[in-house]
């Protein structure tokens, strides 16, 4: 039988409810349990697929081409699973399910209400992930706060949950700000106390209150906490901002908080297993050489865009013991200024994924610096592509060569759109999305890293290399390492003699976990520092 945490969160945003229900994940994984994550979306939009970086930081696929919430990728990296479609469930998904069986008449003519048939397809979101992953819990977070009116129905359904189930098979932990006063520096536990009653006046009872606070969360605040929320003090974890995120599990550990949610939830007092996570935070926190990495992007004033990226560079650094420290570099900035003095010092360059024409010049010169002065070069997605273009241009004179995504009446198409994407109008969904399939050709660089010769990895994109060119790059020096033999498509390129320079369709940075670093990540952190 499937047991059911969910994490909601209070006062504000933003203060770390997708790391905690991670953590709670890590715990209970620890424990000998299996886990499952989901993430509520109160938004409209069917995904934040078509949502501007901006709006949403970066977005994250699952391995069954869903493009969801960044949460997913801390749930991914901190339990060590793969999710499905079955973690994302936002409004717009749910509203379009409803609509789509109200057309085809499957409610026999009843009005169509939020109650029951808006919550009631939350619910089934809830109990169908329990039942196709088979897992002893599942966590799932609702996003955004309390006050929402958007999150109402979210918050109707968990409470259907826990009246439909057992009481110890369904946990409420709600994430809380302490925040502390201007010039007193006092802790006010009154923003805790109103957002506990908010969400009591819906319904819900928490059973575990998470607070994140500037300062220390004494007993006397505990205290205060447990009286006016009814929540026993041992109940009231702290949150403490870690030097690691990683850290925050342990954190929550030295509190027994696992120790009570399983207790709560009458589940076995299984061993604790954590001594390698443990470990591997010991390790992370001990390197001690810090090596400088410049990352060339659209969104460099918005790190959550290339959440991933920088979190799989991170644990590749610390897991070779060296400490990375970002160099962001918006490639608007480069197309004015040039590469040399903006470049000086960096020990490796990686340009990730993007859409769009703004600031490609930007990335073409980077490439072009990194791969003239043998400087340590990753391309995602858009990279690879940028550094087709460059070498297409730079080194065998393709003049105007580009992409018809940024040029449409290039006289050099070094990238182009698929004939089945040509006649695509919606953008929402149609990408080339999840895993795919790639054959690594034996005796390449890409080959080595790896250790096997065929894998899987997450696709997030619309163009690729045209073919048509293969010939012509390949006088380049261009080896094409990685292929999808299905679709005949290129998915891996690398340069002969040089140090590193890979540019990768897929985006490495999903599957990289920081007790197991992407065989591509490494690779490069390893170059960056020899």
């Amino acid at each position: 039988m499937t047991k059911f945490i969910f994490v909601t969160g209070g006062v504000v945003s933003g203060i770390g409810k997708g790391i905690a229900a991670a953590s709670i994940g890590r715990l209970l994984k620890d424990r000998g349990l299996t886990v499952f994550m989901q993430k509520f979306d109160p938004y409209i939009n069917v995904d934040p697929g078509t949502m501007s970086p901006y709006q949403h930081g970066e977005v994250f696929v699952t391995k069954d081409g869903a493009e969801t919430d960044l949460d997913l990728g801390h749930y991914e990296r901190f339990i060590d699973e793969e999710l499905t479609k079955r973690a994302s469930i936002t409004t717009g998904k749910v509203y379009s399910k409803v609509i789509e069986k109200e057309r085809r008449g499957d409610y026999n003519g009843s009005t169509v209400q939020v109650i029951p048939h808006i919550t009631d397809e939350i619910k089934n979101a809830v109990y169908k992930a329990a039942k196709e992953s088979e897992s002893d819990i599942v966590i799932t977070e609702i996003g955004g706060t309390v006050g929402d009116i958007e999150g109402l129905p979210f918050l109707e359904a968990i409470r259907q949950i826990h009246s439909e189930n057992k009481t110890e098979d369904v946990l409420f932990v709600h994430t809380v700000l302490v925040p502390k006063i201007p010039g007193s520096d006092e802790l006010k536990t009154k923003p805790t106390q109103h957002s506990f009653k908010q969400l009591m006046s819906y319904g819900i009872k928490a059973d575990i209150i998470i607070t994140r606070a500037d300062g220390e969360i004494t007993d006397a605040i505990k205290e205060k906490i447990s009286l006016f929320c009814d929540v026993p003090k041992e109940a009231i974890v702290e949150s403490k901002t870690a030097e690691l995120i990683y850290e925050v599990p342990i954190i929550f550990h030295e509190q027994g908080l696992d120790e009570y949610i399983l207790d709560k939830l009458h589940l076995e007092n299984q061993p604790d297993s954590k001594k390698c996570w443990i470990k591997m935070v010991n390790k992370f926190k001990s390197a001690s050489k810090e090596i400088e990495i410049a990352l060339v992007g659209k969104y460099t004033d918005l790190h959550d865009a290339y959440l991933s990226v920088v979190q799989a560079l991170m644990d590749a650094g610390c897991t070779n013991g060296v400490k990375v420290k970002m160099r962001w570099l918006a490639s608007e900035e480069i197309e004015k200024e040039g590469g040399e003095k903006l470049f000086e010092g960096v020990k490796g360059i990686i340009v990730p994924g993007g859409f769009g024409r703004r600031g490609t010049e930007g990335m073409i010169k980077a490439s072009k610096y990194a791969r003239e002065n043998n400087i340590p070069y990753l391309g995602i997605c858009y990279g690879m592509q940028i550094a087709l273009i460059d070498i297409a241009r730079n080194k065998l004179g393709l003049k105007g060569a580009n992409s018809t995504e940024i040029d449409a009446e290039t006289p050099h198409p070094i990238v182009d759109l698929l004939e089945n994407q040509k006649s695509i109008d919606a953008i929402g969904g149609t990408l080339r999305l999840g895993d795919y399939s790639c054959t690594l050709e034996e005796g390449t660089v890409a080959r080595e890293l790896y250790g096997m010769e065929d894998i899987l990895e997450r696709h997030r994109h619309r163009y690729e290399f045209n073919n048509s060119y293969r010939g012509e790059i390949r006088k380049a020096g261009v080896v094409f390492s990685g292929v999808n033999e299905d679709l005949d498509l290129v998915d891996i390129i690398e340069l002969k003699d040089h140090k590193f320079f890979i540019g990768c369709q897929y985006h490495p940075e999903f599957k990289s976990r920081p007790n197991k670093v992407h065989p591509l990540f490494d690779g490069f952190i390893k170059a960056s520092i020899n």
